[in-house]
């Protein structure tokens, strides 16, 4: 951060015209390279204007991350970790800083932007882990006079490409680890919302990131092809939409990268007749619109068993009518815009269509008086009598809409769960051990929560789904996190005391 910048005061990364790349330690921009409109969804208005890399600023963030990438990587661990160490300081110290910014190009309240920054903090925390993560094995005297040992070694130029709905948090999934392990990282956080990005890599310069070992790009999908193609890039991570994320995985892995594509989810909840309504219905509403449903761990469909069907309904409407539905910068707002107009659009269309598709609608978004507004707004919908089938309960619609399912037993319910080809988490409510025991057991999703509606792990544990919301062997963080971003070795070594060698042709040697 420049001298001219104080301590705790917005830089230039909230308030600049132009988003631009960041490479080898500062800002870069192409004069008269190609922009694409950044706006304010509160508002509808364009605010500003990001940079698009070409081919020629895909090589040259790549080629910067090569050039630091063999001092950085042998750095020794008490060198490096001071450094992950300073860069948590100064993410707390421009935390309010930093929620502003999601919150003015997200439109989410800043609550929860602060809650995204306090997600994304768990994982710089265990990044300054990393010694007793990375730490191998020792086996001595495994043969005659021979040792075994392991180590684990960074795998060279990594990249993240990451989504709109979480700025700051997913980038703070990936780069802090990347770095931690000795690796660089070169960042493509979405052109929707790209300052934070530039927020991180300033921060990370002020905490004594070298030039060179975290670089942006910001771009549309010629950068991520770009980034994806490049032949000293070897690791890439995605979250994304699940037709993206298999593009690619897909096209990664046919070049021999390391990959992990974190795709979409139709996340289920299943309430239970012995549950507590009022803390269920709490819950559903709580996880199906906050962030307007722009999560991938966001509630999309509630499976009422039995006889909880009708409470449930009455309750979650009554909870939902009382939602303040708001722009960001309002006191007292709870849930914001969508991202864009056409993310709204579409969220509308599938209320017509879960309409015309025989689905009850309890709550119509459509109809909100937040509609009125300008800016990407729709009310928070709930619709009855969603069933597969229907584009509304088939498709990830990723908006403020909540599908109520019927079964009539647990066993329905989890069928009902495990046909569907997403698999990314799924949640009980119950009073019964025996029947969470149950689904937990018995579930199709890689994270399950019981009596919590949005499982996602702490950071010590690692975060990923099943089915079409994983492509690739690992997930996010935590002990597979390091893995990812590491590869193994293992040594055998034997130093000859004075005995006579001989040739022996005998496996295995």
């Amino acid at each position: 951060m420049s001298s001219t910048q104080q301590a705790g005061t917005e830089t230039t990364a909230g308030a600049n015209s132009l988003v631009e790349h960041w490479i080898d330690g500062g800002r870069v921009s192409a004069p008269g390279a190609a922009t694409l409109p950044v706006h304010d969804p509160a508002t509808g208005a364009a605010t500003k204007a990001v940079a698009l890399a070409d081919a020629a600023t895909v090589d040259a963030a790549v080629a910067s991350s090569v050039a630091a990438g063999a001092a950085w990587g042998t750095l020794p661990m008490s060198r490096r970790l001071p450094i992950i160490h300073r860069l948590r300081g100064a993410l707390l110290a421009h935390a309010g800083e930093l929620a502003r910014i999601i919150s003015s190009e997200h439109g989410k309240v800043l609550d929860d932007a602060a809650g995204e920054i306090a997600r994304g903090l768990e994982i710089v925390d265990l990044a300054c882990a990393a010694p007793q993560l990375l730490r191998g094995s020792y086996s001595p005297q495994v043969a005659g006079g021979i040792d075994t040992f392991s180590l684990r070694q960074p795998v060279g130029v990594c990249v993240g490409i990451t989504p709109f709905n979480f700025p700051a948090m997913v980038p703070l999934w990936m780069f802090p680890v990347a770095l931690a392990c000795g690796n660089t990282f070169v960042l493509k956080p979405s052109e929707r919302d790209p300052s934070a990005s530039l927020l991180l890599a300033e921060l990370a310069a002020e905490a004594g990131v070298p030039p060179g070992v975290l670089n942006v790009v910001q771009g549309d999908r010629a950068a991520v092809e770009g980034l994806i193609d490049h032949p000293e890039v070897a690791a890439v991570s995605f979250v994304g939409s699940t037709p993206i994320a298999r593009a690619v995985y897909e096209r990664a892995a046919a070049r021999g990268k390391r990959v992990q594509a974190l795709g979409g989810a139709k996340n289920h909840v299943v309430v239970l007749p012995d549950a507590d309504v009022g803390q269920a219905a709490d819950a559903v509403v709580s996880a199906a619109f906050g962030s307007a449903g722009q999560r991938c761990m966001a509630i999309s469909v509630a499976v009422a068993v039995g006889a909880v069907a009708e409470p449930l309904v009455e309750a979650v409407a009554q909870r939902v009518r009382a939602l303040r539905i708001g722009a960001a910068a309002e006191e007292g707002s709870e849930m914001g815009p969508l991202i864009t107009r056409a993310a709204r659009d579409r969220v509308v269309d599938y209320i017509e269509r879960g309409a015309r598709a025989g689905a009850r609608v309890v709550l119509d978004g459509r109809d909100a008086p937040a509609t009125a507004r300008d800016g990407y707004f729709v009310g928070p919908t709930v619709l009855d009598g969603v069933e597969p089938g229907m584009d509304v309960y088939d498709d990830e619609v990723f908006g403020p809409l909540l599908g109520i399912t019927r079964a009539e037993t647990l066993d329905d319910a989890l069928a009902l769960i495990n046909s569907n080809p997403y698999g990314n988490g799924a949640a009980i409510f119950t009073s019964s051990g025996a029947a969470a025991r149950r689904f937990q057991q018995e579930v199709q999703a890689g994270m399950v929560g019981v009596n919590v509606p949005i499982p996602v792990p702490v950071g010590y544990y690692s975060f990923g789904g099943w089915g079409d919301s994983l492509f690739g062997d690992t997930h996010l963080y935590g002990p597979e996190g390091f893995h990812f971003y590491t590869r193994g070795k293992v040594v055998t070594s034997r130093w000859p005391a004075d005995e006579q060698s001989r040739v022996s042709l005998n496996f295995p040697g």
